[in-house]
């Protein structure tokens, strides 16, 4: 796994260290990485909520653009069939208005990760997820069905156009869909499980990395807490081993605050877990009781 080049602007800068990331406020607390214990339910940031929202404004413009193109392409290219290059710019229209929705679509996805639904709310939690699946569809759908239905097209032009289109379509809402949705119910059973085999619910990072780790060095007597026997570079798990960056000790919630969206593939492995054997197993059921 590939690890970073500087260190976090916001935590202290040490040598291969385990350092505090800075708190953040959420909801009307205070997320402590050394301190204090997060509720059970998974509560973004507002640090986290202003990045979804800054994510979501792009994804809305990118589409914005798209359907724009659609109407101008619909109500003017399709318009003028005698137009030299006609089919050049009717191909070209359907490949970026592709390119514009995937782009919006990928901002929506990212946005969804800082602030996900709640699955108890189906309806939101369905749109709010497969939202650039819809866009797609009102995208491309109202084109194709006019590329084919112009009279002034020639039926090899409609079978190009048409065929490219639904192609794109295809493409573009395959690219759009959320295969494994976030939601709060999700992230709060993750931070079960930090809570389960970390002391104070910690979870671990690196600046330029894209997931979480259950530690940052092997728990070799399997308490759960980094002991003194334990720190040292060479106990370091093999995510932590090259690179110079500090290892950022932190709350689940300010981990997602921070980019990291997923548990590391080596999951409870690396740390020399057992998953079935939480170190902490009241933990699991509470995170409220845990010290």
């Amino acid at each position: 796994m590939a690890d970073e080049k500087k260190p976090a602007s916001t935590a202290k800068t040490t040598t291969r260290k385990v350092v505090a990331a800075s708190p953040s406020t959420s909801a009307g607390k205070t997320a402590k990485a050394t301190s204090g214990v997060p509720t059970q339910k998974f509560t973004p940031t507002e640090a986290s909520k202003k990045k979804a929202l800054t994510n979501r404004i792009l994804a809305a413009i990118f589409w914005a653009v798209a359907i724009g193109l659609e109407m101008f392409t619909i109500f003017w290219i399709l318009k003028r069939t005698e137009l030299k290059g006609f089919m050049v710019w009717l191909i070209a229209a359907i490949v970026v208005i592709g390119i514009l929705a995937i782009i919006g679509s990928q901002l929506w996805k990212r946005a969804n990760r800082y602030d996900p639904a709640s699955e108890k709310d189906t309806v939101r939690f369905f749109i709010q997820n497969q939202l650039g699946v819809i866009i797609t569809i009102i995208a491309f759908l109202p084109l194709i069905i006019l590329i084919f239905l112009n009279d002034d097209m020639k039926g090899s032009q409609k079978a190009i156009a048409g065929t490219i289109g639904i192609v794109v379509m295809a493409i573009t809402g395959l690219a759009s869909v959320d295969w494994n949705p976030p939601s709060i119910e999700k992230m709060t059973e993750e931070q079960r499980i930090a809570c389960a085999f970390s002391a104070g619910c910690e979870v671990y990072w690196v600046e330029k990395g894209s997931v979480y780790h259950l530690c940052s060095h092997k728990d070799n007597n399997g308490n759960g807490i980094l002991d003194d026997e334990e720190n040292n570079d060479a106990n370091l798990i093999g995510a932590f081993k090259n690179g110079t960056s500090p290892i950022q000790v932190g709350t689940l919630e300010k981990a997602v605050e921070e980019g990291k969206f997923r548990l590391s593939m080596y999951g409870f492995s690396e740390c020399g877990y057992d998953e079935n054997k939480p170190v902490f197993p009241a933990c699991m059921e509470d995170a409220t009781n845990c010290q």
